[in-house]
């Protein structure tokens, strides 16, 4: 996208001794593993997954999430992730900590396969993945229950430009993420195809009745991935502020890493924000 800043220093990404990786998952025939950048100094550059190509393939469907028992797909914590229902749909979950967090809000990536996709229906009922950059710890993430109307408000200050809330509100709280919202531009949302869009995410984590930004998520259908190369970089809308001051990203990025046979989304350009507190 024109006006960003390229945050790529050479052609190895992400770029060695400024990177370290989380421990790998199982995903399809492949793994996918999470990463931080930094600066010599501990500026943050990308907080990010690294999907192996092969991880798009042999992915679980609908119906074996459904019947995987209790011997497959039961701890999202754990190296093969967890079967569940989110969005009304069968989904497999993963929680993946990033290796480094002090520099920034953010705190875990929640990942999700959603092989049908999920509502609304006809627009996001494609098989895709949820991308969430987390940043709440991840008890307060996995006690989110839903869907659900929020028991909290939410500022419009807090809310980024041209973004909205979703229009059911007894659905707007979904479980193990929080609250959606979607900028009602995108292509999907007006007869188009979905393939790329950025959600942001709030809940009110402390129950004090104020809701806060709590994720912002790429949600990318698996075809975009499977064809996709070179640099898709986008901006992330802002709010008027933030609850809390920090770094936060204003940019994210889709990736083909040829050279590894692999794909990075990450999130990035980190600027400084005074927030309300």
């Amino acid at each position: 996208m024109g006006g960003l800043a390229s945050a790529d220093t050479g052609s190895e990404f992400p770029p060695a001794g400024i990177t370290e990786w989380g421990d790998p998952v199982t995903l399809g025939n492949g793994e996918v593993k999470t990463f931080t950048t930094s600066t010599p100094s501990g500026s943050p550059k990308q907080y990010g997954l690294f999907i192996e190509r092969d991880a798009l393939e042999g992915l679980p469907s609908a119906e074996a999430l459904a019947n995987s028992g209790d011997d497959e797909y039961t701890d999202k914590y754990g190296p093969n992730g967890q079967s569940l229902i989110i969005h009304y749909k069968w989904s497999q979950e993963f929680f993946l900590p990033f290796p480094k967090t002090d520099s920034t809000p953010f705190t875990f990536l929640g990942l999700h396969w959603n092989p049908g996709g999920h509502p609304p229906e006809g627009v996001w009922t494609v098989p895709h993945f949820d991308i969430h950059f987390h940043m709440l710890p991840t008890d307060t993430v996995d006690a989110i229950t839903g869907p659900a109307a929020p028991a909290y408000d939410l500022p419009a200050r807090y809310i980024p430009t041209g973004y909205a809330r979703g229009p059911v509100v007894d659905e707007r709280v979904i479980t193990d993420m929080g609250e959606h919202m979607v900028d009602p531009t995108v292509p999907e949302m007006n007869g188009g195809t979905f393939t790329n869009t950025l959600i942001w995410g709030a809940y009110d984590p402390d129950g004090d009745g104020t809701a806060e930004l709590t994720f912002v998520e790429p949600m990318i259908t698996r075809a975009f991935l499977r064809g996709h190369s070179g640099t898709d970089r986008r901006k992330i809308a802002q709010p008027e502020t933030y609850a809390k001051s920090g770094r936060y990203p204003t940019a994210y990025a889709v990736r083909d890493v040829p050279e590894q046979d692999a794909i990075a989304v990450s999130i990035e350009n980190f600027s400084e924000f005074q927030g309300d507190s």
